[in-house]
């Protein structure tokens, strides 16, 4: 099976009902890390003995909850969200065996993807499979990589599935990453 050339994958397309918006639990949450640490740090200048085993605990976790604030409020308070639903989408990849290239190609350029698949997903492979999956099960975008020395090139374009297609292509998910 020859590659092709294309230009956007999934993870770098957009599509009209899928946005980037903050996580409003997110933000908060990071917001809170942050106000924490800045209240620990602080409350070590108020310390008589700073250089006390409980003074050098609190500059630690001050500054350990700074940081990982600062890193979740700007690289995870974000998600991508299904619009028709509201439904957050999760993003993974999953990997096959060579040898079920052409069956997987087939599968989703006919959008036959569903639990009927005897395909095994690997821990590692020579087949990426990248997916954008809602927690609804009602919409999925899938794109089929193939291992050409030293990096992933793709094999098919962004296919984009909806309703009961997009709760087949969970179906198939599960079956073929069960153990």
């Amino acid at each position: 099976m020859a590659t092709q050339t294309i230009d956007a994958t999934l993870f770098a397309s957009t599509h009209p009902d899928i946005v980037k918006r903050t996580s409003v639990s997110g933000l908060v949450f990071s917001v809170t890390m942050l106000v924490v640490g800045i209240l620990l740090f602080v409350s070590l200048f108020e310390m008589n003995d700073k250089s006390s085993t409980v003074s050098m605990t609190l500059m630690v976790a001050g500054t350990a909850l700074i940081l990982f604030g600062v890193f979740r409020l700007f690289w995870k308070s974000k998600e991508i969200v299904y619009l028709p639903t509201g439904s957050v989408t999760k993003e993974r990849s999953i990997y096959f065996d060579l040898k079920h290239l052409g069956k997987l190609t087939e599968m989703i350029e006919h959008k036959m993807l569903n639990g009927e698949s005897e395909i095994k997903s690997d821990a590692s492979g020579n087949v990426r499979m990248d997916i954008m999956l809602s927690q609804d099960n009602k919409f999925a975008a899938v794109q089929l990589f193939q291992f050409v020395p030293y990096t992933y090139t793709p094999v098919t374009t962004v296919f984009y599935f909806t309703g009961g297609e997009a709760a087949a292509v969970s179906a198939f998910l599960m079956k073929s990453t069960m153990a």
